[in-house]
């Protein structure tokens, strides 16, 4: 793709953008409400089906042009944590689903007949030791029989279907701690009442998150992705392509602080001068690009090397840590910059502030980011 190719993106998305500004955004955030109108936009203009191929009706564009729509959702003032999954998440069903599950569901995604927004990995007990997860799906003739319990679920309330890490084989069965999770993908419509249950968590921000219960959950054996017992290894190709577009997204909220600070330095005026006038202003926000500029590289080239179809586990984790950090702290400086006017509703930058801290925790925290790189990266002794 083309540098130009590119720049038309950037610039369609952010005109879709502009129809739904800070007003829009306050009343859902006032009433914990979903997005609807800007994700059925975004679906209609095709962003959401970025990733699906061609040949199902998807714009078959790369991971880099993905990472593209995210970050300017983000620049513009939006939120695209409404809909991010449906992108990472393909690319468990893309690499590793039949040819049949691809026809079923694909062409009707990229319609905006189906959501794939729920990702069903996280649960109470095991938080982001993954391998130790408790779900578990039992082969009982042409279904599985699902029971347990997924926390942190976003979005689950909003989709069609959910793609789900389960438990196979029990762990003292397998040779490795990686084997005996399998993958599947959940029609939601028909297990709703069925024995799933959906209860929505209330949080600092508009997040639409949510815990899973599964009763005796029958679902059909076609709904199994890929291998049985190989479903962690397909996981991590999706975590990797998650990392990089929530990386973009956090460069985006980056780019939205520096701008409302900047701004706001150049045309507030106390003692007779611009306060931007002043290092003391200046610096943080001086600093904030930078840090902004050196993530924007690092997810870059983990895109890069995503497409590329290259190992990048270490640059997608480094993209999310970058960047979460980048983003982090240009809320913070933004916050300062603003003084009082910050905490104001009407200036959404604490709307923004709550929704890009968030990244310092999910989808991975910065502190298991660190301890991957020490072991994988730098040869240090395992740390847990």
């Amino acid at each position: 793709m083309s540098d130009g190719d590119l720049a038309a993106i950037r610039e369609a998305v952010r005109a879709l953008c502009s129809e739904f500004p800070g007003e829009y955004w306050r009343a859902l955030d006032r009433e914990r409400a979903y997005p609807t109108a800007f994700v059925d936009a975004l679906t209609r203009a095709g962003f959401l089906a970025a990733l699906i191929p061609e040949e199902y009706g998807g714009s078959g564009l790369t991971l880099r042009a993905a990472a593209a729509i995210m970050e300017e959702i983000q620049a513009s003032g939006c939120n695209g944590a409404a809909c991010h999954a449906q992108m990472y998440t393909m690319g468990t069903l893309l690499r590793h689903g039949s040819a049949e599950q691809k026809a079923r569901y694909l062409p009707a995604i990229a319609r905006g007949e189906l959501r794939l927004q729920a990702f069903g990995v996280t649960e109470p007990a095991s938080g982001t030791d993954t391998l130790s997860l408790r779900t578990a799906a039992v082969r009982d003739g042409d279904s599985y029989i699902v029971n347990g319990q997924k926390i942190w679920t976003s979005r689950a309330e909003h989709s069609d279907l959910m793609l789900l890490l389960a438990r196979t084989t029990p762990r003292e069965q397998v040779k490795r701690r990686t084997e005996g999770l399998s993958v599947f993908l959940v029609d939601m419509r028909a297990a709703r009442g069925a024995g799933l249950v959906v209860k929505p968590i209330r949080t600092m921000m508009n997040h639409a998150t949510t815990e899973v219960f599964f009763d005796n959950l029958r679902i059909p054996a076609g709904s199994l992705i890929g291998e049985e017992g190989q479903g962690f290894r397909y996981v991590l190709t999706g975590m990797n392509a998650e990392r990089i577009l929530i990386a973009a997204e956090c460069v985006g909220d980056a780019k939205w602080f520096i701008e409302k600070a900047t701004s706001y330095a150049r045309e507030r005026v106390v003692f007779g001068r611009p306060i931007g006038q002043n290092q003391g202003v200046q610096f943080p926000v001086a600093r904030s690009y930078a840090q902004m500029r050196a993530a924007e590289l690092m997810v870059a080239e983990a895109a890069r090397l995503y497409d590329a179809g290259l190992d990048c586990a270490a640059e997608a984790n480094m993209a999310k840590l970058l960047a979460a950090d980048a983003s982090w702290a240009a809320a913070e400086m933004c916050v300062q910059t603003h003084g009082g006017f910050g905490f104001a509703e009407e200036f959404d930058i604490e709307r923004k502030f709550r929704e890009t801290r968030l990244y310092q925790v999910a989808p991975i925290s910065t502190n298991l980011i660190l301890s991957y790189l020490a072991e994988h990266v730098l040869g240090l002794p395992r740390s847990y």
